[in-house]
């Protein structure tokens, strides 16, 4: 007699019906699922830092964890377990830098949060962590102090173009061209310092992120005087 789920008993049907559970929660398709075409991109003239990743390399980054980050079909990748709290930083740059502006494009494809940081020093530097669903928002910390937030609708699957300009004690946050933050931040902000691009996988337990056409400019004379 052919099996089917009428002729199991109660046991076996709940213990197949985990089993189909299981191999669905394993088999998730935005874990490898490429992102849009990522945006034109032009290098700015007189950059200290540009990378736009379509030579297969991080040769200009240092990874705080193996098996985080790779660069696939021209764009870098980040990816952590299934586990809440997991991080982690791809640091570049100069110490010495002081005012000047990041800007990357950021697509999330799995969980929630994405962003950067920058006047990265001495395991201190002012993040901003771009949160998509369930938050729509952009918050802005020097280290664990929260300085800000503001709504910003940013689904997943989507590039956003995010910029970061810090200047002396202010920082000014851009996301698509639209400014959602512009304040001063506390003394303890770091004189100078690299950047970092940032995997988080929070409470939800995912992240896949994508990010390309990584800037970095000088801000001098009337740019840095705003």
């Amino acid at each position: 007699m052919p099996v089917t789920a009428s002729t199991l008993s109660p046991t076996l049907r709940a213990l197949a019906c985990g089993i189909v559970l299981c191999l669905g929660a394993a088999v998730d398709p935005t874990r490898n699922a490429l992102p849009p075409p990522t945006p034109r991109f032009v290098p700015p003239v007189g950059a200290l830092f540009v990378d736009d990743f379509h030579v297969p390399s991080l040769k200009q980054w240092r990874s705080d964890r193996e098996g985080v980050w790779s660069v696939k079909r021209g764009v870098l990748k980040a990816e952590l377990p299934d586990e809440r709290q997991q991080h982690s930083l791809l640091y570049a740059g100069d110490s010495t830098w002081t005012d000047y502006a990041l800007d990357f494009d950021v697509c999330g494809m799995r969980g929630v949060d994405k962003g950067a940081v920058v006047r990265v020093r001495s395991m201190r530097g002012l993040g901003v962590d771009l949160r998509g669903p369930g938050y729509h928002d952009v918050r802005l910390q020097l280290n664990e102090l929260p300085l800000g937030r503001t709504n910003v609708e940013n689904g997943n699957g989507v590039w956003q173009h995010v910029r970061i300009e810090v200047r002396a004690a202010r920082c000014r946050v851009l996301v698509n061209g639209q400014e959602v933050i512009n304040r001063r931040v506390p003394l303890r902000l770091p004189p100078s310092g690299g950047i970092a691009l940032a995997a988080y996988s929070g409470g939800v337990g995912q992240c896949t992120v994508y990010y390309d056409n990584v800037a970095v400019t000088a801000l001098t004379g009337s740019e840095a005087s705003r």
